[in-house]
């Protein structure tokens, strides 16, 4: 068996414990769990009994590091990277909720500590488990859709009211979260775009911030992005729209590609665009289109199926789903936005000014309002609460 430790038992850190105890991933053992907040360590003790040893902070917690094998890390954003590179140093697989962190800068310094031992890394993106950007990902690297032209994505389906954002210290604060809309609800999103189609090579953002709540952070955005190969990707976001919008299109010399309401449907192309171009002499030609409606396994096991496959690679040295190093992907995506809308100005992905964004995140820290916001602080936990 693999015996695991949780760092962070408020939402996520809960479930995992929970799908773990209850025997949901095999060859998997809940043995101990961390948490600030004692109200959930009584909570653990009152749902695991003394099978589970309990610990109130990370020093106990890696001083016990003996009872472990694997470490899950589901702490508020800023400490991910910290805590994973204590794991390390005591030899521990980890995995780490997402984000991976609110700044590259930190994430990298966890991913060299990473390659610097022959323990396991990886990262909860369950998003990739989906069947529907499975298939997506499938057509897309079986040539389905020929070149790649465009993606879209309007992602404004996190409608969150104020109340949400007043229910802890920490939300929605740079302090505290480090960012809003694109570092609470958008990592999976993120991954997804650089997973589905590859890293951009400059990026154009714009936000608002506390455009709709009273908050500091960004709750709408719109950006814009180039390829090397000429490709474009727009990506809008937002948490005050209701209701909201979740439709991914991807087009390319083959048609296009629209994911909405988890159906696939594929405006096909009967010859490539390009090659219909050079062929066609009439003023108004366009190509014959088929709408094909794409079909999936229907399988998607979510956070589940990441914790599978970590027992998978673990134990059979089975192809990772998805890589703790790649975490540092759409965290560049988001920090590009960022800094973007900071400077009003492009950004090189390749050229990612890592400093300036640290030290303007620390400005903003610094000079914040929100810094004691009068709200009760509910739990240690927040890594991938949305």
């Amino acid at each position: 068996m693999i015996k695991v430790g949780i760092i962070g038992i408020g939402n996520m850190g809960s479930s995992h414990a929970r799908k773990i105890f209850g025997g949901e991933v095999p060859g998997m053992e809940l043995a101990a769990v961390c948490d600030t907040n004692p109200e959930r360590i009584s909570w653990a003790k009152d749902t695991f009994g003394d099978s589970v040893g309990c610990f109130a902070d990370s020093d106990e917690f890696y001083k016990n590091a003996s009872l472990f094998d694997l470490v899950i890390i589901a702490t508020p954003h800023y400490s991910h990277p910290s805590l994973a590179i204590t794991a390390f140093d005591n030899n521990l697989h980890v995995l780490v909720e997402k984000p991976a962190g609110v700044y590259t800068k930190q994430v990298r310094e966890m991913n060299e500590a990473a390659k610097k031992t022959d323990k396991k890394f990886f990262i909860m993106y369950n998003q990739r488990t989906n069947c529907v950007y499975r298939k997506l990902k499938d057509l897309i690297q079986g040539g389905e859709l020929g070149d790649l032209k465009r993606m879209v994505w309007i992602i404004t389906s996190w409608y969150r009211p104020q109340a949400y954002h007043d229910s802890s210290a920490w939300r929605s604060t740079w302090e505290g979260e480090g960012g809003g809309v694109l570092l609470n609800q958008d990592p999976h999103q993120l991954d997804l775009w650089q997973w589905l189609v590859g890293m951009p090579k400059r990026i154009r953002a714009f936000a608002s911030f506390g455009k709709y709540y009273d908050i500091e952070v960004e709750d709408d955005v719109t950006a814009y992005a180039e390829y090397d190969n000429g490709m474009t990707a727009t990506f809008i976001t937002a948490t005050g729209e209701a209701p909201g919008t979740n439709r991914l299109e991807i087009s390319g010399t083959m048609g296009k590609i629209v994911v909405e309401n988890n159906d696939i449907t594929f405006y096909r192309n009967r010859v490539d665009e390009r090659e219909f171009n050079k062929a066609n002499k009439a003023g108004f030609g366009i190509p014959e289109v088929w709408k094909c409606a794409v079909s999936t396994d229907g399988k998607y096991e979510g956070h589940v199926g990441i914790l599978k496959n970590i027992v998978d690679v673990i134990k059979n040295n089975a192809q990772p789903i998805a890589e703790g190093v790649e975490g540092i992907l759409g965290l560049s995506i988001s920090n590009a936005m960022h800094l973007s809308a900071w400077t009003d100005s492009w950004v090189e992905l390749d050229k990612l000014d890592e400093e300036l964004f640290y030290d303007t995140l620390q400005s903003k820290i610094k000079n914040s309002k929100f810094k004691k916001r009068d709200v009760k602080e509910k739990t240690f936990d927040v890594g991938g609460s949305h």
